[in-house]
């Protein structure tokens, strides 16, 4: 009622429709405002492609690990994977594209205090850890300048940011995608 009140006795004086058009334009103007920020967040979180492992794998190598025989666990060597999968074929259309994935931290630097800022992100736990490591384009080199306070190496994390094709090869393995981190979340299916 008092907000009413100051406007009829503006109105008065003839100046009332015109203050009020103005602050009813002034509210209008910021709820589109706000209204078009938050339809811009929503559509640039949505444009992120949740991305599974096997897309990442070229369908010539898909072919060939569908085709492996059982790999026996039995014995001192370690199993081999096909020379062929491990040349690190990427699909291009991944390259600059934003997505959202699912997978396990491999730490590669990390800073004094146990912050990780460099990993591999692969498809299950173990990987890198057991030989062989998983297919080059089964792992993407992730920098994260933030840094990950990891508890447990078991915990899988969703990765989101814009993959790009890179390879990056060390001691611990050879990846074909790499990408700097824009959000890191425990996974939740």
């Amino acid at each position: 009622m008092a907000l009413w009140i100051p406007m009829a006795r503006s109105s008065v004086t003839g100046g009332g429709f015109r203050h009020m058009a103005a602050w009813y334009r002034t509210l209008m103007l910021s709820f589109l405002c706000l209204a078009g920020s938050l339809a811009w967040a929503e559509t640039n979180q949505t444009q992120r492609q949740e991305v599974d492992w096997l897309e990442l794998m070229p369908k010539e190598d898909l072919a060939l690990l569908e085709s492996m025989a059982q790999v026996d666990h039995e014995g001192d060597a370690p199993p081999l994977l096909p020379d062929e999968i491990m040349t690190g074929r990427v699909v291009p259309e991944f390259d600059n594209r934003p997505i959202r994935i699912p997978g396990f931290v491999v730490p590669l630097k990390t800073t004094d205090d146990q912050k990780i800022l460099e990993f591999f992100l692969v498809p299950y736990f173990g990987a890198c850890i057991h030989v062989p490591p998983p297919p080059p384009n089964q792992m993407i080199h992730v920098s994260y300048p933030a840094g990950l306070k990891l508890d447990v190496l078991y915990e899988p994390f969703w990765i989101e940011g814009v993959l790009k094709v890179e390879r990056t090869e060390n001691v611990v393995g050879a990846s074909s995608y790499a990408m700097v981190a824009e959000d890191i979340s425990p996974y939740e299916p």
